[in-house]
């Protein structure tokens, strides 16, 4: 994960009710074809973040983490990519597994554990990293990749 400091927001999470919130408010900028990359460890909140985000676009099913399916597809204002790469071990098996397709052009797509396919990702993404674990707060790093998604830091606050 790598941006310039002008391109990073740092927010202070102190529960998840707080990182679904500010997940939320990012994604009232979302536009189609956007991808946020979610780093952390387990249990740092990534899952969270996808709910908020899923309820900041209108998503009323329950967003889980599709660690075993993958890939969940979610309606909302923008069609909503919920991918989970944990089981993989890297891009082939994200490539050869047909994750990433035209479809995801129209929508949001969210990745947990990008780590896995690194050497592919684009440079037009939104890096999310949450730190901390169990009930400590989160630190919530943003990193606007690419200058056109900006607009996450302007709406983090």
């Amino acid at each position: 994960m790598s941006a310039s400091l002008l391109d990073e927001r740092e927010l202070l999470s102190p529960d998840s009710d707080a990182t679904r919130a500010i997940a939320a408010r990012l994604a009232s900028v979302a536009r189609p074809g956007d991808l946020l990359c979610l780093w952390g460890d387990l249990g740092a909140g990534k899952t969270q973040f996808a709910k908020g985000f899923g309820a900041g676009l209108g998503v009323t099913d329950t967003i889980n983490s599709p660690t075993f399916v993958l890939m969940a597809e979610y309606s909302g204002r923008l069609p909503l990519f919920h991918i989970d790469l944990y089981r993989l071990d890297d891009a082939r098996d994200v490539l050869a597994g047909g994750l990433l397709d035209e479809r995801q052009a129209g929508g949001v797509t969210l990745v947990e554990w990008p780590d896995r396919m690194r050497d592919v990702l684009p440079n037009r993404r939104l890096d999310v990293a949450i730190d901390g674990l169990g009930d400590d707060p989160r630190t919530i790093r943003l990193a606007a990749v690419e200058s056109s998604l900006r607009r996450y830091l302007e709406a983090a606050g």
